[in-house]
């Protein structure tokens, strides 16, 4: 929220430079964003408040003038002009003048850019200067006509005196819905900076008729509308609002419109309360010859309106209207109505202060994707007594800003009141939560200075019994109370403490250890995690199959409110979101490789809620080195690097009953692809993507390898406790070994039986050559290791180490009918 603090200090005044009042703001929980200094570019010394002397018609040019300006220099100056708004024959308006060497934004690029103002002739004649245009000075792209002043301006200041402010944008949380207006910043600025409040009640001179009578007023359903007000102002004149009100919400990030329409708007950044005005003469009534109605109400199913917008759209039974004797005229809460807007016409208005239910008025604004300021305050909730505060203070200003007569009295229906909330706050508490010691009468002159009633009652402990201002919606319990003690007191100046009591028995948390692991082993591996939406739709993952198959909606959990198409259904699967990462960041990087931990929802029929698994994705694609002066060209990824870290993975984490085996899945490339199994359970499926599942994802001609599997079912096989062995000092002895064994023997269970029988002396086999020919037969194919033998205490002879490869000849001979190849 954008705080003007030169509007803030109408109802606050403090002594300390915006610097400090913003951080003061921003450890009292609001927090403050960039300053804003407005008018910090406007050079004091050559842009000024100026009064125009004459207006005559320049001799050359039909739509050119020639306005001379007294900008309290000895001597006026003449400067040439188009602006509409500089009638011929005219005097005595307040401008902004610039003088030559001022440094102005440029109003004709497209782009941000300054030009220094230079004396020039136009059409022959000389103008020493400008008049300016807000758009020139960055106030807003306003550029049709310059900038009027009220009267009161005062000739010869520098506009960055008059006109200059600094703006504080706050960056607010959903809970601090209280300081969403400049009286309940003014509150927050008042206790935490030490300031002086001073909110004045809005009062109104209502001279007409009575409203008694002249609208008749229905809530229908009070459990989403708890309270409705309304106003009646006649005779208004619809035009310009005034520059200091067009000012003040500019700087708030509001744009002018109207008078009546500003009106409501700038109310509702004053004190918080939305509002909206109807023109009464286009509200109908409920039978004919009766008052305008105004019915709040539930929308019936399929039932559609045209928003202010110009959009038409179709609600829902659980969306909340507000409507005439006619139809609908609003969608409450959020916006009003095409058919019943003020226009340059407007003679009468109805002004509308209402109170609904927050939760309603999010999801209905969430589901018809429609954003106002008003649904902003409504959905974080606004306080119902707020209402006729400032329907009284919007009713006076259109009297005053817009020549109109208020009716008496207000229309007000109110059926369920809220109770008042009251705390009664153990002072002690202070002390056992906070560790600090403070009375019952600090604690007390604390809370009323954010504008709660409190009242010490007698006895011990001592206790405050507080009773809860209505704009406070996020105070109900004495732990809120503790909370907006602390705020005051200074959350920078609470002492550090340490417990009291024995810390209880640490439990270590293996599965989250795990994971944090295995995040660590595969950025060792040169991969970068992702964070992706756990929803999706449907359309992403029929894109996994070749074929496109769409999945049946039915097997998946649906958002009953989703945010938008592409995340309407909670994923089962993180293949789908992960190629769409990699096609992402493929068009700016030639590399990728990437991984996500995240869940996947199943459903259940025997049960509301799903299973929630945890999944490994890994994806990569590209060259296997980055390019550089030693690698200038490398080959790609392929199946191999992506099981080299499924290898690695699996090693750190002292997992050893691995094995791999062929597998069929449609979004992989046939013959590429093999599940990864675990102590005899296969918990997992990789290798590379079918090329038309890679079209499917737009993604290049290149080879993708993609990994998923049950991160539970492998981290519950980890081995976390590591088993280490002396280095021996003795002298190792390598062998090699080639056999010739059928081509559908794994090469790893070829290798795990090496092992096996090779008993404590075999310390390492590696597998360094897979050779297949026609000399070797139909069918067969030839497999090379490299034996490493090794005694821990004796330095081992040539015999003994063959002696031990015999015995593996003979039992792959046994075991796969091998061949030794010589």
């Amino acid at each position: 929220m954008r705080v003007p603090l030169g509007w803030l200090k109408d109802y606050v005044t403090w002594d300390l430079p915006a610097e400090e009042l913003a951080e003061r703001l921003t450890m009292g929980g609001l927090e403050s964003g960039p300053i804003e200094y407005i008018g910090a570019d406007w050079d004091p010394t050559r842009i000024f408040v100026a009064q125009v002397l004459s207006i005559r018609r320049h001799p050359n040019a039909d739509r050119l003038v020639l306005v001379t300006v007294d900008y309290g220099a000895d001597e006026p100056l003449e400067v040439v002009t188009g602006a509409p708004n500089l009638p011929e024959g005219t005097s005595g308006q307040k401008v902004v003048f610039a003088t030559v060497g001022a440094r102005l934004r440029d109003p004709y690029a497209e782009t941000l850019k300054y030009q220094t103002l230079k004396r020039s002739k136009i059409r022959g004649v000389a103008s020493e200067g400008m008049v300016c245009s807000e758009k020139e000075l960055g106030i807003s792209e306003e550029h049709t006509g310059i900038i009027i002043l009220p009267d009161d301006a005062p000739v010869g200041v520098p506009f960055a005196d008059y006109w200059g402010d600094v703006v504080l944008d706050l960056d607010l949380t959903p809970n601090l819905a209280r300081a969403l207006s400049m009286v309940g910043v003014a509150r927050e600025a008042a206790a935490l900076a030490g300031g002086d409040l001073h909110l004045p009640e809005p009062t109104v001179r209502a001279e007409g008729p009575s409203i008694d009578g002249r609208v008749e007023i229905a809530i229908e359903d009070p459990d989403l509308c708890p309270r409705y007000s309304a106003a009646l102002i006649e005779g208004v004149k619809v035009g310009p609002s005034p520059q200091w009100m067009q000012r003040r919400l500019i700087l708030a990030g509001m744009r002018p419109i109207n008078n009546i329409v500003d009106i409501t708007n700038y109310v509702m950044w004053e004190l918080g309360q939305p509002l909206h005005a109807f023109d009464y003469r286009l509200l109908r009534p409920k039978q004919a010859g009766g008052a305008p109605a105004i019915i709040v109400r539930r929308a019936r199913p399929g039932e559609k309106m045209t928003t202010l917008d110009g959009v038409e759209r179709t609600l829902t039974d659980d969306m909340l209207l507000i409507t005439d004797g006619g139809g609908p005229v609003g969608i409450a809460g959020v916006m009003g109505g095409l058919e019943s807007e003020v226009s340059e016409n407007t003679i009468d208005v109805l002004l509308e202060a209402a109170n609904f239910d927050y939760i309603s008025i999010r999801r209905t604004s969430a589901a018809l994707k429609l954003n106002s300021e008003a649904a902003y305050r409504f959905g974080r909730g606004v306080d119902p007594e707020l209402t006729l505060v400032a329907l009284r203070r919007a009713a006076e200003l259109m009297r005053e800003l817009a020549g109109g007569t208020v009716a008496a009295g207000l229309a007000d229906l109110y059926p369920r009141p809220p109770a008042p909330k009251v705390i009664d706050f153990r002072v002690p508490e202070v002390k056992r939560i906070l560790g600090i010691e403070l009375s019952a009468q600090q604690v007390a002159d604390m809370l009323g200075t954010l504008g709660f009633e409190c009242e010490i009652l007698p006895g011990d402990p001592a206790v405050v019994r507080t009773t809860v201002p209505g704009f406070r919606l996020d105070v109900s319990i004495s732990a809120d109370l503790l909370e907006e003690i602390a705020r005051v007191y200074g959350y920078d100046r609470l002492p550090t403490s340490l417990m009291a009591d024995e810390l209880p028995p640490q439990e270590r948390n293996m599965p989250l250890e795990l994971e944090e692991w295995t995040r660590d082993i595969l950025v060792g591996c040169g991969l970068t995690e992702i964070i992706s939406y756990s929803m999706t739709n449907l359309e992403s993952v029929a894109r996994l199959n070749p074929e496109g198959a769409m999945p049946d909606g039915d097997d998946y959990i649906r958002l009953a409110n989703p945010l938008s198409r592409e995340h309407e259904y909670m994923r089962k699967t993180l293949l789908n979101t992960t190629l769409e990462t990699v096609a992402r960041n493929r068009r700016f990087v030639d590399h990728v490789a990437i991984f996500e931990i995240a869940c996947v929802y199943l459903p259940r029929e025997d049960r509301a809620l799903p299973d929630e698994p945890r999944r490994l994705s890994i994806a990569l694609m590209g060259p296997r080195e980055q390019r550089s002066w030693l690698t200038n060209e490398s080959a790609e990824m392929d199946f191999y690097d992506l099981k080299g870290v499924v290898e690695t993975l699996c090693e750190h984490l002292g997992i050893t009953d691995v094995s791999y085996a062929p597998a069929d899945h449609p979004t992989f490339h046939p013959g590429r692809t093999a599940e990864l199994i675990v102590g005899g359970e296969p918990i997992g499926v990789f290798g590379e993507v079918h090329p038309r599942v890679r079209e499917n994802f737009d993604l290049p001609d290149e080879r993708v390898c993609l990994l998923e599997l049950d991160l539970e079912a492998l981290l519950d096989a980890a081995q976390p406790v590591r088993h280490y062995e002396p280095i021996s000092r003795m002298p190792a002895l390598k062998l090699d070994l080639a056999v010739v064994v059928d081509k559908s023997v794994p090469s790893d269970a070829v290798g795990e039986t090496i092992r096996n029988t090779g008993g404590a002396l075999l310390v390492d086999v590696v597998l360094f050559d897979v050779y297949r020919g026609e000399q070797l037969g139909v069918g067969k194919k030839s497999l090379a290791y490299s034996l490493t033998f090794q005694a821990p205490d004796k330095t081992l002879t040539t015999e003994e180490a063959m002696k031990q490869r015999e015995r593996i000849i003979k039992q792959l001979q046994q075991q796969y009918d091998a061949g030794v190849r010589a």
